[in-house]
């Protein structure tokens, strides 16, 4: 077991040899920052003051040449290999609100969604309870590396965790998850992660935004507004965009939901619609229909988005550029 101090917050923690410097600080209940957890992002590095370690993915994009020469790692990808110190600034915000555990589960239900997306449903051996929104790490068999993906059913026990994960080409993850894994495979499951969960607290209207997988934690994050009492009259515009109307998904499972079509809206956007299809929807980028649908008034919302990298890059953007302040967009970056 490793010894972590980091000398400037004034505070250490505990780190088995199987677990990452990241991983474990979230398991202390420390605030270490972070967001993709598999390497992409870049948001968990830290600086190496004492002690060795090794890496897990030396070739992780989130890691540039020049951080390697100021003696930097990234927390999701480094294992200590004995005592270590190291710089890193703590935040209350990366807070774990339920802390992340270690289990595993089985494979009990696969379901296609769209031509490319599927809902895969494990059942934990332990139950472990996520927040609407968040992210699990699956360590799928035969693949090297956990792969992270959003939840996006609602649970107050934790007993199954359900994904709506999108193939990806070349993707050895989902190419695993959807050519050779079967009903009663087991896996091992890590988390919950993730700070783009549901804010109850917050009085505003909710504007979802989702594209490809984006579609599962925002499916989360809808059902747990229609189940809350607490945000009982909010209302919910759920904005889904796709390139042709085979990549649309989330109405049907909304329609499903009490409120729909009072407080709950799905609308959605094709991006490359042809003559063909007839549509006669929405088109152009979904982060430009969704400013639509709420006739500019972005900055009334909170706003949760999850989609390819160039979707919320493009809402962000449009964020920022239509004053809406950052505490009001919740989303976690991935790659």
């Amino acid at each position: 077991m490793a010894q972590i101090e980091i000398p400037a917050a004034k505070l250490s923690y505990e780190c088995p040899e199987d677990d990452t410097v990241l991983r474990a600080a979230l398991r202390a209940g420390l605030g270490m920052p972070y967001e993709c957890n598999v390497g992409s992002c870049g948001n968990c590095r830290f600086e190496l003051i004492e002690g060795q370690v090794e890496s897990l993915y030396p070739e992780a994009p989130g890691l540039q040449e020049r951080d390697k020469q100021r003696n930097r790692h990234l927390g999701c990808q480094t294992r200590p290999l004995g005592d270590l110190k190291i710089k890193v600034p703590m935040r209350e915000d990366y807070k774990a609100r339920i802390k992340p555990v270690r289990t595993h589960g089985e494979l009990v239900t696969i379901e296609d969604v769209t031509h490319d997306i599927r809902e895969f449903r494990f059942r934990l051996d332990a139950p472990n309870p996520f927040l609407p929104g968040q992210y699990g790490l699956i360590g799928i068999p035969g693949v090297h590396g956990a792969r992270a993906y959003s939840m996006c059913n609602v649970t107050a026990s934790g007993e199954e965790w359900h994904f709506q994960i999108k193939r990806v080409a070349n993707g050895q993850g989902t190419g695993a998850l959807f050519e050779t894994c079967k009903k009663g495979d087991r896996v091992e499951l890590d988390g919950p992660y993730g700070n783009a969960f549901l804010r109850e607290e917050s009085a505003r209207d909710i504007l979802c935004i989702a594209g490809g997988s984006g579609l599962s934690p925002m499916i989360s994050i809808a059902r747990a507004v229609a189940a809350s009492k607490a945000l009982a009259g909010r209302k919910l515009h759920f904005v889904y965009g796709g390139r042709a109307t085979r990549d649309l998904a989330g109405e049907s499972m909304l329609r499903e939901l009490p409120g729909f079509g009072t407080t709950i809206f799905y609308h959605a956007a094709l991006s490359h619609a042809t003559p063909e299809e007839a549509w006669t929807g929405w088109t152009g980028f979904v982060h430009e229909a969704a400013k639509e649908i709420v006739e500019g008034r972005l900055a009334d919302h909170e706003i949760y988005f999850a989609g390819p990298p160039p979707m919320t890059e493009a809402v962000m953007r449009m964020a920022i550029e239509n004053k809406v302040p950052v505490s009001q967009l919740h989303y976690d970056r991935f790659y």
